[in-house]
């Protein structure tokens, strides 16, 4: 019972009210008192709301943010669950009620290989989704000219099938975690029914937003394959101040197009490097756009189709560069030229897995770079970014970026770890060694290491041998391919020490790939799921859901490219 004040307060108030608008107030009261029949305990009741949370990913990243917050959702009572998006039952969708979405964006603006069914379900199936409430969280990086755009799609078509946005899709940068964390907090608002008073605003479309660039100076390059190798690779060190990075992380720059290429194109489209342009809303030179801003180099197919709209012809599908285009369908007339650069793509960046370490070297970042080389047309081709990094000379300033990568971190100092990293994959690995020796880290360290042939391509040979004679690196495998009539490979020197990397296994330590991903990944992995099905002395579902436990619990870190 309120006491006589108040009730006197209330009396007064109900006096000035209409007949219509009491029985409105008396309407509005029981709606109140049937939604909460008691406030005793509130905060405690498990709400009946269920919340799915499914994500897509390459790297782990959108794994790893789906756990924590269907942790914090569990926290606040809500019957939270998480699911990889390659798991997820597709009959599922048209039951769920709240569904959370959280999708990474690989090469060509495609989903990763996890969330391919998902995405395919939802556009190839003329279902409706008239009950879902739903948001998504894209991962990307503006860098990228299709920044975000599974996650983009993903959004419009579960939209499209009649789905609610509980708030608008979140789109996130490499440096994820902030914008993540307030999309997933004013998700729970919405879900607790509270208003939204400051949306997340969407990331603009921007060049390296959110990136600090360094201005280094190439302090040193030094091509690593001896006289009579097929290859060249560079170990280039950068001198930044304060460059701040951790082992595991990659350096990300943007290439210059070749002036030769450059001025190739103009000569061909008859214009002047002077002449003024504009893209992406800013205006520059023709010849300063061609070289720093716009990709030039094996354009993708949907810039070829629009190139051939623009000329009108019928292009065939291949992966042209914008030279050969203009020699094969050259425009009608010079003043399609900005048309033709409205078509085009910004450079995209080149990420390189970091071969220093911070521990040991100050305001310094290495990177090792293999210089691409390969035939078009019977003419010699270079990679782009591999070809503008390889000819630097000592003194030359370079500007870049640090890329962090948060799934591929050296474990506490007495972790036993194996790093499998074949090629340029051991610049992760001259990294962790490098830092585990400088902190003093007692766990055991085992490479595995292969190249084609042992004289002149074992890659940073006479470090690795000082850190076998020091005892920072315990055991080391090689294999060269092509020293022998048959071929070996690091997935051989696996299978052969066996026993010993099950052991390994067994005794907890964390397994390390970096490299190509086909078919060199596939391969190990392969190989080791065949070791723990012998060692271990398992049928193959055990040896599967082993390595599934491993990827769990951080014991199974890839870096592929």
């Amino acid at each position: 019972m309120p006491d006589a004040s108040n009730k006197k307060i209330v009396e007064d108030l109900l006096k000035s009210y209409s007949r219509e608008e009491l029985v409105w107030l008396s309407g509005y009261v029981s709606g109140l008192l049937a939604a909460n029949p008691s406030n005793e305990n509130s905060d405690h009741k498990t709400s009946s709301k269920k919340l799915t949370i499914a994500y897509g990913t390459e790297s782990g990243n959108s794994k790893q943010l789906a756990a924590e917050f269907a942790a914090k959702a569990k926290k606040k009572g809500l019957a939270a669950k998480m699911v990889g998006l390659d798991q997820y039952r597709l009959n599922d969708l048209q039951k769920e009620e709240y569904f959370l979405t959280i999708v990474s964006t690989q090469g060509e603006g495609d989903p990763p290989a996890a969330a391919r069914k998902f995405y395919d379900h939802i556009h190839n199936n003329g279902f409706q989704l008239e009950r879902l409430k739903y948001s998504v969280l894209a991962l990307g990086d503006t860098s990228y000219p299709l920044f975000c755009k599974a996650g983009e799609d993903v959004d419009a078509q579960l939209h499209k099938l009649g789905g609610q946005r509980l708030i608008p899709l979140q789109k996130c940068d490499t440096d994820y975690r902030s914008d993540a964390d307030i999309w997933f907090e004013q998700v729970l608002e919405q879900l607790d029914g509270v208003a939204i008073k400051n949306p997340v605003q969407p990331v603009p479309k921007a060049k390296t937003h959110g990136k600090r660039i360094y201005n280094g100076t190439v302090l040193s390059i030094i091509n690593l394959n001896d006289r009579g190798s097929s290859k060249q690779t560079f170990h280039i060190e950068i001198g930044a101040d304060g460059v701040d990075y951790l082992p595991g992380d990659a350096l990300g720059v943007v290439p210059v197009n070749p002036a030769s290429l450059v001025k190739s194109i103009l000569d061909i489209a008859g214009i002047s490097p002077e002449q003024l342009f504009i893209f992406r809303e800013q205006e520059d030179t023709a010849f300063s756009l061609l070289s720093h801003k716009t990709d030039l180099v094996y354009l993708p197919d949907r810039v070829v189709k629009k190139y051939g709209a623009l000329v009108e012809q019928t292009i065939p599908e291949a992966r042209m560069g914008l030279y050969d285009l203009l020699r094969i369908y050259p425009l009608q007339n010079s003043s399609q030229f900005q048309f033709l650069i409205n078509l085009l793509e910004p450079i995209t960046p080149r990420l390189y897995s970091i071969a220093s370490a911070p521990a040991i070297h100050e305001n310094e970042v290495h990177i090792t770079v293999a210089k691409n080389e390969f035939y078009s047309q019977d003419e010699i081709k270079y990679g782009l970014c591999s070809d503008y990094l390889s000819a630097f000379n000592t003194g030359a300033p370079i500007q870049f970026y640090i890329h962090p990568n948060h799934l591929f971190r050296l474990p506490e100092p007495q972790k036993d770890i194996i790093m499998i990293g074949p090629g340029t994959g051991i610049a992760p690995f001259r990294s962790f060694l490098y830092q585990r020796d400088a902190t003093g880290a007692t766990g055991r360290n085992w490479l595995f290491f292969g190249e084609q042939h042992f004289i002149t391509d074992f890659l940073y040979q006479t470090e690795v041998q000082q850190w076998l004679d020091t005892g920072t690196l315990h055991r080391i495998d090689l294999a060269f391919s092509r020293d022998q009539a048959h071929k070996i490979y690091v997935q051989d020197k696996i299978r052969k020490n066996g026993d010993e990397f099950y052991r390994w296994i067994e005794n907890g330590a964390i397994v390390y790939v970096c490299g190509s991903k086909d078919p060199m990944s596939r391969d190990v992995e392969q190989t080791i799921l065949e070791v723990i099905q012998v060692h271990g002395k398992v049928n193959e579902e055990m040896a599967k859901d082993l390595l599934i436990r491993m990827k769990e619990e951080g014991r199974w870190l890839m870096d592929v490219y």
